[in-house]
């Protein structure tokens, strides 16, 4: 399609690339579902494309997004940053479409008190749904389907049903480069605090921890893995229980910030200085990993644009149109800061 090409009612791809601030070689990409265009710039051409009535971006739905409206994320638990990272990063792309977030707790309830949620996405009749709910089983699969919104997941705890949008980080990756970032060093003995054991990310983490020992060709010692939940009450006991073996590790990888926050304070209950003796590397880079003493060393995950891209696939459903890819993985970073060193001298 040309720029010069008319749309509905007499409008160019000219016109729109003009108000969004953006090149007609972009509009079209957008309008032909191509994968190269950033999450903040597609919604925002989604919207506009969805006003002028292009082909596919038509009907009610469409209507309500070209007039703005509102989209529901639902989050398992409001408390921590890594709740207010995502929540941040769907709200600035919905913003930059005129689009508003509805903020709500799914809370790890089982049953049907387990799913008011649910109840309260029918009620409110959503425009759609951002959801960060990891255990979402068939049933609510199949209540989702059924209200016929379109919605997209965060981090789910496993691959989900064929055809439901996602997106995650590169846990695979992250785990193997925080390993081998501490191999690096000299360590040994490295210990991993992951989270429960059916979760995608936390296998996926562990998984790479372990690539990274039989690369350097270390041995896997199960004395030296425990799960917990990503929070700080199990990572404590695991940590406590890990820095008392009797050939402690010098090393610990923690499956997220929180977790290796636990461990500073195991290894401060012990009298064990970091990283003079126990280096720590964390993973997700929650805002806290730089005010902490020592900075920590943590793999980051973009978690604000994970939710922008989520965003995104869900305007894109609203639009008319299918997500590029159903499967989309957000690249980790390693973030060397104070918190890891090579092993203390034998």
């Amino acid at each position: 399609m040309s720029g010069t090409e008319e749309g509905p009612g007499g409008r160019t791809l000219a016109v729109i690339a003009a108000e969004a601030g953006v090149s007609v070689s972009t509009v079209s990409k957008v309008l032909h579902n191509r994968s190269d265009v950033a999450a903040r710039t597609r919604a925002k051409v989604q919207r506009l494309l969805a006003q002028h009535g292009y082909p596919g971006r038509s009907g009610p739905a469409a209507t309500a997004l070209a007039a703005g409206g509102l989209i529901d994320f639902v989050v398992n638990e409001l408390d921590g940053a890594w709740a207010v990272e995502l929540i941040r990063g769907a709200e600035e792309a919905l913003d930059a479409v005129g689009m508003g977030l509805v903020v709500s707790a799914a809370h790890s309830r089982q049953g049907r008190q387990g799913r008011r949620w649910l109840d309260s996405l029918a009620a409110r009749r959503t425009l759609g749904a951002i959801l960060v709910v990891p255990e979402l089983d068939q049933d609510e699969h199949r209540e989702l389907r059924g209200l016929g919104i379109p919605f997209a997941l965060i981090s789910p705890a496993d691959e989900p049903p064929e055809g439901v949008p996602w997106v995650g980080a590169t846990n695979w990756p992250g785990g193997l480069a925080a390993t081998r970032h501490l191999v690096r060093l000299g360590h040994r003995r490295i210990a991993v605090i992951g989270g429960p054991p059916h979760r995608l990310a936390s296998r996926a983490r562990v998984d790479g921890y372990r690539s990274a020992l039989e690369e350097a060709g270390l041995p896997y010692d199960p004395a030296l893995v425990r799960y917990g939940d990503f929070t700080n009450e199990p990572a404590h006991r695991h940590a406590l229980d890990l820095l008392r073996l009797p050939d402690r590790p010098t090393a610990v990888f923690a499956g997220s910030d929180q977790q290796a926050l636990s461990t500073y304070r195991a290894a401060a209950t012990l009298g064990l200085r970091i990283p003079a003796d126990l280096s720590v590397v964390g993973f997700d880079d929650l805002p806290f990993a730089e005010w902490v003493t020592p900075r920590l060393t943590t793999v980051r995950t973009p978690l604000a644009e994970m939710a922008a891209v989520a965003a995104g696939m869900v305007l894109q459903l609203l639009g008319g149109s299918r997500p590029p890819s159903l499967r989309v993985e957000v690249a980790s970073e390693l973030v060397v800061r104070d918190s890891s060193a090579p092993p203390p001298a034998s």
